[in-house]
């Protein structure tokens, strides 16, 4: 099965992905896309020269005009399967401010507009649990609209039948007129909908000179409400005008970092004034206020209503055309033909917990898996580990604690054998539940010698490289047996900090107040002293958030790694660690372990598309 993974990052799930296969079924990559170099280069040594795929890389916006013309360049006809894809979500995210506005939030209707284009038979797309509760939810159900607004344009014809039939029934021709150029803007091709715009405004507007003509000229023409009015129907004509108006100013406020400061409401309440929503409040707004209408009259109601119908979704249009199928009693009729329609579906928002999938990590993301109509419908990613069987910290780590500080280690080395903690160590099979079979392994064991051996040998053993000029012109190594496991230089004062946060085994007042005592305040917000016996919070960007269990010291790159479940064989290419913005730009070896989804909890979502797709 063919699938191709949007927002890759380091590729944890392009990871799992390959890992996943059942009796007769496996994925064949074909191709990733990440805006950044850096992930590019993760990619390539990986997928290209480790594996020996001959799997795509495009780097580039996805927001960018020419993305999508890029990709089916890049795809050459080629039948997609699966998408997946995790559209940023630091503007959403529960762990830092929100911001309003923020181009990113957007992200997902570009992704949406790729499987539009692609039309697989399964998309994933995942992110953090706050989605659910962002806006108190209204962007979930923003999601679920869009999700339910992919269409099969084969279907268009018969369904624009029936709603002639319909509405000619059932409705004023003015309403008929709107409610099906309504329809076609949603589900119409770019050409289609952008007549059906045009066509639904003249709509509009004819109706308005009509309501107008009961009223004195004199106010008709100079009236603060009917001017209101007539020149807010100008400012909605004008979509395109002011979406390049909102972008610019979107990209000037991320650009220049306005958030938090003076300028800030000014920018989102302009942004406000010039949305679909807000000009049409002002517009129904000098409507119900303009005492020269008599609002009892059915052709101001119907005005109304059609104004406010231009704002709505293809769902919320679904639900207003269903009211006139239920007076109607053709609903049923409706109902099938909505099923043919409507080329996906999505169960329910499944939230994975990534521990219940043999990862020894708390983190949990939500995941909308969308169905084609003619694939089963997946409402859930079964646990591949009880309770009892979850990875703990030191089960993953323990045999990386050899290295000392300001260290790099590129070989395994003597680890340190804590006794109380070393009945933790459990044989597994790969996808995590415990077993005495032969090919059993540890979680550590299996880390070392990899998860893909049932499909891969690799063509070449692992490398580093800095970037994709060394990578091009052969500049790589290929000594050493372990990887970016290396410990940055702490001077004593911050070795003795992390050392009492670790014996005081939480960073509270309590704590704090002993390392001021000492004369060893910090002005870090948190740090988390990992529990052995149990599974590490949500892994992070910021090494130095993390305090090693017993070596009292920052978290290494591999470290994490396995935090996550990557393989020890998946080299994180390119700078360790860069400080404040460039992180964001440069995306260091740190935050592309970060930012991953888990692979093995990926793996389990691969297994069950593959369980059910046709």
């Amino acid at each position: 099965m063919t699938f191709l993974d949007l927002f890759a990052g380091a590729g944890g799930i392009s990871e799992g992905f390959l890992q996943a296969y059942t009796k007769n079924k496996y994925y064949k990559f074909i191709l990733a896309s990440d805006i950044n170099e850096n992930c590019e280069l993760t990619h390539k040594v990986r997928y290209n020269h480790q594996l020996g795929l001959d799997t795509k890389f495009l780097t580039g916006d996805i927001m960018d005009p020419e993305f999508i013309s890029r990709l089916l360049f890049q795809l050459n006809g080629q039948e997609i399967d699966v998408v997946t894809g995790g559209p940023s979500c630091q503007s959403f995210s529960l762990s830092g401010r929100r911001r309003r506005f923020d181009k990113r939030d957007n992200l997902f209707l570009h992704y949406l507009h790729v499987i539009r284009v692609l039309r697989p038979k399964y998309f994933v797309m995942e992110n953090v649990k706050g989605l659910l509760t962002k806006d108190k939810g209204h962007f979930k159900d923003a999601i679920l609209r869009e999700i339910r607004s992919i269409i099969d344009d084969r279907s268009i014809p018969q369904f624009l039948m029936y709603l002639d039939k319909v509405l000619t029934a059932s409705a004023s021709s003015f309403v008929k007129n709107c409610i099906i150029t309504k329809a076609q803007m949603e589900i119409g091709s770019d050409v289609n909908a952008e007549k059906a715009r045009t066509d639904y405004f003249s709509y509009l507007e004819n109706q308005f000179r009509s309501i107008t003509r009961t009223i004195e000229y004199r106010l008709s023409k100079s009236d603060n409400k009917i001017v209101t009015i007539r020149h807010g129907l100008n400012l909605l004509r004008q979509t395109e005008v002011r979406n390049q108006i909102a972008s610019s100013v979107i990209n000037l406020k991320t650009q220049t970092d306005i958030d938090n400061d003076l300028y800030v409401d000014g920018f989102n309440s302009f942004l406000s004034l010039i949305d679909d929503s807000s000009i049409i409040d002002s517009i129904l707004s000098a409507l119900d206020t303009f005492e020269g209408f008599d609002h009892d009259s059915i052709d101001v109601k119907e005005f109304r209503e059609m104004i406010r119908l231009y704002s709505f979704t293809l769902d919320e249009t679904l639900d207003v055309i269903k009211e006139y199928a239920h007076a109607n009693g053709t609903i049923e009729e409706l109902d099938n033909l909505l099923n043919e329609l409507i080329l996906y579906r999505v169960a329910k928002p499944i939230v994975a917990h990534s521990a219940d999938y043999g990862v020894p990590q708390n983190r949990e993301r939500v995941i909308f898996i969308g169905c084609r109509k003619d694939q089963p419908l997946i409402d859930e990613i079964p646990a591949t580990v009880t309770e009892d069987e979850k990875v703990t910290v030191y089960e993953a780590l323990h045999d990386l604690d050899f290295i000392g500080n300001g260290s790099v280690e590129t070989n395994y080395g003597q680890r340190r054998i804590i006794e109380e903690y070393e009945p933790l160590i459990r044989r597994r099979e790969v996808e995590g539940h415990l077993s005495n079979s032969e090919e059993a392994r540890t979680f550590a064991e299996w880390s070392k010698m990899g998860r893909l051996s049932h499909r891969f040998n690799f063509e070449i053993d692992p490398f580093y490289v800095r970037n994709i000029e060394d990578l091009e012109n052969n500049l790589f190594c290929e000594e050493p047996a372990l990887y970016n496991h290396q410990t940055s230089a702490q001077n004593e004062d911050v070795k003795r900090r992390l050392e009492v946060i670790a014996e005081h085994g939480v960073y509270d007042s309590e704590c704090k107040a002993e390392l001021s005592r000492l004369g060893l305040d910090s002005n870090k917000r948190n740090y988390t002293v990992l529990n052995p016996k149990g599974q590490s919070p949500t892994v992070v960007t910021m090494p130095d958030d993390f305090i090693h269990y017993s070596a009292h010291r920052a978290m290494t790159v591999r470290e994490m790694a396995r935090l996550q479940s990557f393989d020890d064989s998946f080299v994180f290419q390119g700078k360790r660690q860069t400080g404040g913005n460039k992180r964001k730009s440069e995306i260091p070896q740190f935050t592309l372990v970060g930012n991953a989804v888990p692979p093995l909890m990926a793996r389990a979502i691969a297994n069950t598309i593959l369980k059910h797709i046709k």
